[in-house]
């Protein structure tokens, strides 16, 4: 008969222990601010440039276009499986570079296609439709026609004609590099510069042990 008061006084206790847990917890304490800040998506880029920096973003934007348009042939019709390597690892580089130049030319103020003297940078370009007029391939780049003929062909003849346009074209973006290097003034497009340089001449080297294994 005792046992209801015994429970009604272990339940006071209980809710009594609780209350001065309750009151003697610390309060909780601010969350600290985030030492990490948002990093920017891209390194600032400096302003400072000439003309010779802004023929070099447009002209290679459109020099790197078409070599992804032509790694991108490799896929399906590619026999050897180093070319079609290469062609994906020339695609995964070029890419972000474009958009880099893209981020160049943003920054400056500048357009990303030139108007007069665009053709005079890049000799030879005649993209898709472009209104440019076909000229010497002093910059590499392939003509729709040679563009066509590579697209038609597969196998151990595409392999090797890949390798040879490809290489034709690196050859004439160090060139296009060269000239920025020479004449350019912002300090980042120069950076990117050598780096084509480097990276495409590379790339020439591996092709032509590639062609003389065909």
């Amino acid at each position: 008969m005792y046992r209801k008061p015994l429970l009604g006084i272990a339940t006071a206790a209980a809710a009594a222990a609780l209350l001065a847990g309750c009151g003697g917890a610390q309060p909780a304490s601010t969350a600290a601010p985030s030492t990490t800040s948002a990093a920017p998506s891209s390194a600032a880029v400096s302003a400072e440039h000439n003309d010779a920096d802004v023929s070099f973003a447009q002209g290679m934007i459109v020099h790197h276009t078409q070599a992804i348009d032509m790694a991108k042939l490799a896929a399906d019709r590619a026999s050897n499986e180093q070319v079609k390597q290469l062609a994906t690892k020339i695609e995964q580089a070029q890419g972000p570079e474009i958009e880099q130049m893209r981020g160049f030319l943003a920054a400056w103020g500048e357009p990303e296609t030139g108007d007069a003297g665009m053709s005079g940078s890049m000799p030879g370009m005649n993209h898709g439709g472009s209104a440019m007029p076909s000229m010497p391939n002093m910059s590499g780049g392939m003509t729709d026609a040679q563009m066509q003929q590579l697209g038609q062909a597969s196998g151990t003849d595409f392999d090797r004609m890949f390798l040879q346009m490809m290489t034709e074209h690196h050859n004439g973006a160090i060139q296009m590099a060269q000239t920025e290097l020479t004449s350019g003034q912002n300090t980042e497009a120069k950076a990117l510069a050598q780096k084509i340089i480097t990276d495409q001449q590379a790339e020439i080297g591996e092709m032509q042990n590639l062609l003389s294994s065909l």
